[in-house]
């Protein structure tokens, strides 16, 4: 059952789904694998995601995967203060996603570009030859066999195997780990128009979210740091009780519960060696203040997909040659997600009367655009103090 590819893409999440497609595209014979028996599933994931973003993708937005629309978010602090944000991503409003729709609709886009699809097949460890990453080891219902590759794209998620056994550095920190439990509840009440972030000790050092998929449905969930938690089943307490104090949600009912890991950390050093790509949660590029991961997931699929299929043209499959697609997500996404990382430390120092202050002065500026920039000139000139845990980031 050996076999050789130009490509093979380990995982088939939005990112891997997105690198099939775009080697495919490129002329690349490609072969996407996925661990699971059913592709999107099981979901571990908000669902929310910027209109722009999908724009920016080139991904029509279709009722088939889009569950519900939102007109803006709304911050609030631990006392109830909050302001609204409507720009997402560059564009207005948002969508919650029926995830696992969607990420069968990006597999479905990658098959008719000429990508091979096999489920319930993992990658079991890599091969190598003279140094270089030349396919992967792989095994389908308890037979195990070896694809051979001129390119391979880890795209294998938070938890990703792939970039430790490639000897890129992929290690997180618990700071840089947060914890999360969602549930989905029914028979709620509320403003479906928004979705939510909830700030403070409520849920310490993270944030609580609703992002509602109906009007009477929505993903109620949390992420905390584990550095900030004394178990595992803090997180449960923490949503819990958040629950137990808002009346609309307090009288749902419990239809789905998600629990997971999610990193909170800056990328990746490097996302390439030889004959080897990292992209999506593989590479850490979720990002480290929100936990949106799905934009720059299918961002960087694109570009591993584009410069695995340039390479195999090429035959130059070394580091040197597939560090272009390193150049291409850094050069659109880097420097905002190193801004979230320093916004996210200095949120986790920050205590709930601060956070009150903060979001109150937001609230009553009443500004026209609200962007970290926006909040920051805000905060400096009202309330000044605030800003003591948020340093590394003025200097920046």
């Amino acid at each position: 059952m050996d076999e050789e590819v130009d490509v093979l893409v380990i995982g088939a999440g939005p990112a891997g789904s997105e690198a099939a497609r775009s080697a495919a595209e490129g002329g690349a014979s490609t072969l996407l694998i996925e661990k699971r028996a059913e592709i999107g599933t099981p979901v571990r994931c908000g669902e929310g995601v910027g209109k722009r973003w999908l724009v920016e993708t080139g991904i029509p937005a279709s009722r088939d995967f889009i569950a519900h629309e939102i007109r803006a978010s709304r911050i609030v602090s631990p006392d109830g203060s909050s302001f609204v944000v409507e720009d997402h991503g560059g564009g207005k409003g948002g969508f919650i996603l029926e995830r696992d729709r969607f990420d069968r609709f990006l597999a479905k886009r990658a098959a008719s570009a000429g990508a091979r699809i096999r489920v319930r097949t993992s990658a079991i460890g890599l091969l190598r030859e003279g140094g270089r990453v030349t396919g992967a080891r792989c095994e389908h219902m308890g037979e195990t066999f070896d694809v051979r590759a001129r390119v391979v794209i880890g795209a294998d998620g938070f938890e990703s195997q792939v970039g430790r056994w490639g000897g890129l550095t992929t290690h997180l920190r618990a700071r840089d780990v947060a914890s999360c439990l969602q549930y989905t509840l029914v028979g709620i009440e509320g403003e479906p128009e928004y979705a939510e972030f909830h700030l403070g000790s409520m849920a310490p050092g993270g944030y609580l979210w609703v992002f509602w998929k109906g009007e009477d449905t929505a993903n109620v969930g949390l992420g905390v740091p584990v550095s900030k938690l004394r178990d595992r089943a803090d997180t449960k307490r923490y949503l819990d009780a958040f629950i137990a104090r808002s009346p609309g949600l307090a009288r749902g009912e419990i239809v789905e519960e998600v629990a997971g890991g999610v990193s909170m950390s800056l990328p990746v050093e490097r996302s390439v060696g030889d004959g080897l790509l990292l992209s999506g949660d593989a590479a850490r590029l979720i990002d480290p203040l929100t936990g949106a991961g799905i934009f720059n997931a299918l961002l960087s699929g694109s570009y591993a997909g584009e410069v695995a299929a340039a390479a195999v043209r090429e035959g130059n499959p070394s580091s040197g040659f597939l560090n272009r697609y390193d150049r291409m997500w850094r050069g659109r996404i880097e420097e905002e997600l190193a801004r979230h990382y320093l916004i996210k430390e200095g949120l986790q120092r920050t205590d709930d009367e601060s956070l009150n202050r903060i979001i109150r002065a937001v609230a009553d500026a009443k500004p026209a655009q609200v962007t970290a920039k926006v909040i920051l000139g805000i905060v400096k000139e009202r309330c000044p103090e605030a800003l003591r845990p948020f340093a590394r980031l003025l200097e920046s």
